[in-house]
């Protein structure tokens, strides 16, 4: 019998970007899976976490649920993305501890938590080494707080807490907002309009320079069920393919696959975010067998496919 088969399983954040692969997934092996819909469930209010706990009767907690962005909305909303992800994350370990049923809670954190200048490939022992990226430290600061409290509750009341950090996600999905999505699916979006208007040329944010590393989201959602079923440790796990990509080279990557044939132009004004993320994903795989399947060109050719028909439905 699978290790899902029957079990009762809450997502927060189960109908976002993510959450949508991860909840797929574990309904085909069997699960009973409940998703808790911000309308129905805001999650920053404590009586309406404690009341998600009393409705799902959960075995086992995914909390994927986040205010996220890219550079831009980081920088519009400090406040507002500190609050949201501390007071989330906050409420659903307090009032899981109160529940007191829960077999395990799985919290996915974000790579923005490592410091400005980690060394490459990011290591799970240097998390704590330094203040985040300027532009995206209130965000990175309040998921790296959840470690430290996942901690203090293991110690002290003994919940099975287990920590996950993805690398830069995308996927078919995404958010392609250019308010605030991050650059694959602000990429693809800006490539295939040009395209579309026939415009010479695209102008992209920063310098191009920095790196990233990208995880197809397909590939993340079952790095999560896999340390959900195997990981019991209470040290961080990095989620990740291992390899980086400089965004110059991703920008020339998205254009030709898109089929834009224009310049691209560097708007140096804007700001970079973190010089170097690469993540080492030897634990992963160590402690429980993860290692991501597809290669960023074919992850980039599915989120493409499926952005166009999304435009050609809009039509």
């Amino acid at each position: 019998m699978s290790f899902w088969q029957g079990k009762r399983v809450t997502v927060t954040g189960g109908a976002g970007f993510l959450g949508t692969f991860v909840v797929q997934r574990l309904r085909e092996r069997g699960a009973d899976v409940f998703v808790p819909r911000s309308r129905s469930y805001d999650l920053t209010v404590n009586d309406n976490v404690r009341r998600m706990y009393q409705d799902a009767h959960p075995e086992i907690v995914i909390h994927l649920a986040a205010r996220v962005g890219g550079i831009g909305a980081n920088q519009r909303n400090p406040g507002l993305f500190f609050h949201d992800n501390m007071a989330m994350g906050m409420h659903v370990l307090e009032e899981g501890r109160r529940y007191g049923a829960l077999e395990k809670l799985v919290i996915a954190g974000t790579t923005c938590s490592y410091p400005k200048f980690t060394p490459t490939p990011f290591k799970e022992e240097d998390f704590w080494n330094g203040y985040p990226e300027e532009t995206n430290a209130p965000y990175g600061i309040a998921k790296r707080s959840l470690l430290a409290m996942s901690w203090g509750y293991r110690e002290q009341y003994g919940m099975n807490i287990i920590y996950l950090i993805p690398a830069n996600l995308y996927g078919q999905g995404d958010n392609v907002d250019p308010e605030t999505s991050h650059v694959i699916p602000a990429l693809i979006r800006k490539f295939m309009e040009a395209k579309e208007h026939g415009l010479r040329e695209v102008t992209l944010w920063g310098t191009g320079e920095p790196s990233r590393e990208f995880l197809y989201a397909a590939d993340a959602a079952e790095g999560l069920l896999l340390a959900a079923e195997r990981y019991e440790k209470p040290y961080p796990v990095n989620l990740g393919t291992g390899r980086e990509i400089r965004i110059k080279e991703l920008a020339g990557l998205v254009g030709r696959l898109v089929g834009y044939q224009g310049k691209i132009v560097w708007d140096t004004t804007r700001p970079d975010g973190q010089p170097r993320r690469c993540l080492d994903t030897s634990r992963a795989r160590s402690e429980f067998g993860f290692e991501a399947k597809t290669s960023l060109e074919e992850g980039l050719e599915r989120t493409i496919n499926w952005y166009g028909s999304q435009r050609s439905a809009e039509v």
